[in-house]
């Protein structure tokens, strides 16, 4: 049992006041941030990067403060959904469903309660799915050639919208200008500047953490600035919470909606594009086919509480398969703590297990010790969670770019940087108000580099034969997924958002 005497290991790696410490501090983080309606798990990992930098953290705390942060958000995002029937990010959309008509009728307590409590169950059954599939896929990782990841990166890049995706044309334009970005700077082959326009700052090309802060975090802020909201929902502070537990026979009769929904869930995040929102949308759809012979769902029921959180939670730790046994983000926030991985000079991919047992094992470890965390967290917490809600935006906003700043500055000490992180927030803005997703930019910004250095292998191999990139089983298999990958959601897309409309409908 190899896999569990490297966990111990792993625990060892963990278990210091220093790392248990920043996993407490992600957890709360990053429920505040999941708490908070717009910002999410991949905005709150995004803005929480320059703290990492700047605090100077090694590459094992620093990731167990960011993926802390991760799951934190995950739990997070039930809380304004069930309270004030906004979800906080996307994957918590369906458990407004029935958390939201639970807190009405004076179950907000008991609702809150039991989403941590299904959160908990999603994500530590995902992470022992973690434990023992990550190495099982790095066996397979390591038949890979040049060719093989070019297919794979195409097949992140195809995938990338998913069913739920709304427009494949913007999530492919998205790519298509993270790939160009990703080609400015000198290059590799035959050392000639490439769209630098005489700038010597960009020589090196665009750091994708400046991408990063600049197209989440300050983009945030100047839709602020555009909107400037207010305080949120008054109404939130005349919600009556009631009990904070719930009782053993709702936990009863949740059992199996739980237990449904992570496995669900975790086939779904590991999935590359599929994500936590299409594992809670499969969870909740499926519960109710089996469960909703009285059509109790929509009206309050717990089982349509627990089933999208334990599938959403599921996924979160589904998606961290492929990003650390293959090097491909299976979510939009896993592509930005590949971001974070790469920026600290580790490569996840077949060879990060070997090369960085410490860093992997104890970044798992720390996921387990997170989960208590958050389970002890989030059920005592709840009525100080709801204050959080009531935070005016005025106050929040100026602290995410006061980070951003200071951050992207600790970790360059270049203002060109700031200026560049400024333009990559003005865009972020621009394509959020045309609706066009940012993680694919992101992605491309990323890959890009990996992808055109595997393509010219590739053909240095073969002389120049395209066939070689459809030249092994693997390669072909690959293609036939990103191919399907890409069609499937012009095909099955329409369908999955009038089966939503319909829910929110009931609601």
């Amino acid at each position: 049992m190899d896999v569990l005497s490297s966990l111990a290991d792993g625990f060892s790696v963990a278990i210091t006041l220093q790392n248990l410490l920043l996993a407490l501090l992600g957890c709360f983080l990053g429920t505040v941030i999941g708490a908070l309606p717009g910002l999410g798990p991949s905005n709150g990992v995004a803005i929480l990067i320059p703290l990492a930098f700047t605090l100077g953290l090694p590459a094992t705390p620093a990731l167990i403060l960011l993926t802390s942060v991760y799951y934190g958000a995950m739990y997070g995002g039930r809380i304004s959904s069930i309270l004030l029937n906004i979800p906080g990010d996307e994957p918590a959309l369906m458990t407004t469903l029935d958390g939201y008509p639970m807190a009405k009728k004076g179950q907000a307590g008991e609702a809150l309660a039991l989403s941590g409590i299904a959160s908990f169950v999603g994500a530590f059954f995902a992470t022992w799915g973690l434990v023992f599939l990550a190495p099982q896929l790095v066996k397979v990782a390591l038949l890979f050639g040049p060719a093989e990841y070019f297919a794979l990166f195409t097949l992140a890049f195809a995938t990338l919208g998913g069913i739920a995706s709304r427009n494949q044309a913007k999530a492919a334009f998205a790519a298509a200008l993270g790939l160009g970005i990703s080609t400015i700077g000198v290059d590799g082959q035959t050392g000639v500047p490439r769209f630098s326009f005489g700038e010597v700052h960009l020589y090196d090309g665009i750091d994708f953490l400046v991408a990063i802060v600049g197209l989440f975090a300050l983009s945030e802020v100047f839709v602020f600035l555009e909107h400037h909201h207010g305080a949120a929902d008054a109404d939130s502070s005349k919600m009556k919470i009631g009990r904070v537990t719930p009782p053993i026979s709702m936990l009863k009769k949740t059992a199996g909606a739980m237990g449904r929904s992570t496995i669900i869930g975790f086939v779904a995040g590991v999935l590359p594009g599929a994500g936590a929102s299409l594992g809670s949308f499969l969870s909740y759809s499926l519960e109710k086919k089996i469960s909703d012979r009285d059509r109790t769902f929509g009206t309050g029921d717990p089982r349509g509480v627990a089933a999208p959180e334990a599938g959403n939670n599921a996924a979160a730790g589904g998606a961290l398969v492929p990003m650390l046994a293959l090097g491909v983000p299976g979510s939009g926030t896993t592509a930005v703590l590949l971001a974070m991985l790469l920026a600290l000079n580790i490569t996840p991919g077949p060879l990060l297990f070997q090369q960085n047992p410490d860093v992997v094992w104890g970044l798992i470890a720390a996921l387990f010790i997170g989960n208590v965390m958050l389970l002890l967290m989030n059920i005592p917490m709840v009525s100080i969670f709801v204050r959080v809600l009531l935070i005016p935006p005025k106050y929040l906003m100026p602290a995410v770019a006061m980070i951003s700043f200071v951050g992207i500055y600790g970790i360059s000490g270049s203002s060109f940087d700031l200026l560049v992180m400024i333009g990559f927030g003005v865009i972020g803005w621009f394509l959020r108000k045309l609706d066009v997703p940012l993680v694919p930019v992101i992605l491309g910004v990323m890959l890009g580099d990996q992808m055109e250095k595997n393509l010219r292998r590739a053909m240095t191999i073969s002389d120049g034969d395209w066939t070689a990139l459809v030249a092994s089983p693997l390669a072909m298999g690959l293609w036939a997924f990103a191919l399907l990958g890409f069609v499937a959601p012009l095909l099955f897309g329409r369908l999955f958002r009038m089966k939503k409309r319909e829910e929110d409908v009931g609601d």
